[in-house]
């Protein structure tokens, strides 16, 4: 879907991936998942911040989201992250006694971008405006 504001026209939808630490088992119930799935998707909604899709396994979550170009992927991911981490611990605060230095998540993760055309498309369209323009 083509998004748009003030000042920009984009389609970006991002996959992204994020562990917890040392691989716990976090989120090995399904009221928990069901749980983490509800703070994730509050959380993108009050900022504007679209979600495709979403699963919870018990140790990682996969996201597919979409958000203005005006921001960096590494704030959102920061966002997400520490903003569901102090919720998650807010609920169970249990769980963080048993992560090391109480963090929910590890501090990588995995991203990458989900296209609906492929690269050869995109590099034959540039390509050829040269020979499309009025201007030549």
């Amino acid at each position: 879907m083509i998004e748009k504001n003030r000042t920009s026209v984009y389609k970006v939808l991002y996959h992204l991936v994020f562990v917890t630490k040392y691989r716990k088992k976090i989120f090995n119930e399904n009221h928990k998942q069901k749980q983490m799935k509800n703070i994730l998707i509050d959380y993108c909604n009050n900022h504007n911040i679209r979600i495709d899709d979403l699963e919870i396994m018990p140790d990682h979550i996969h996201i597919i989201i979409s958000f203005e170009p005006k921001y960096s992927i590494s704030t959102i991911v920061k966002m997400i992250k520490g903003s569901s981490a102090r919720l998650w611990f807010k609920e169970h605060p249990e769980d963080k006694r048993l992560l090391y230095k109480g963090h929910l998540w590890t501090n990588s993760y995995y991203i990458g971008t989900i296209g609906d055309v492929s690269k050869e498309i995109v590099l034959n369209y540039v390509k050829s405006q040269k020979d499309r323009s009025p201007n030549k």
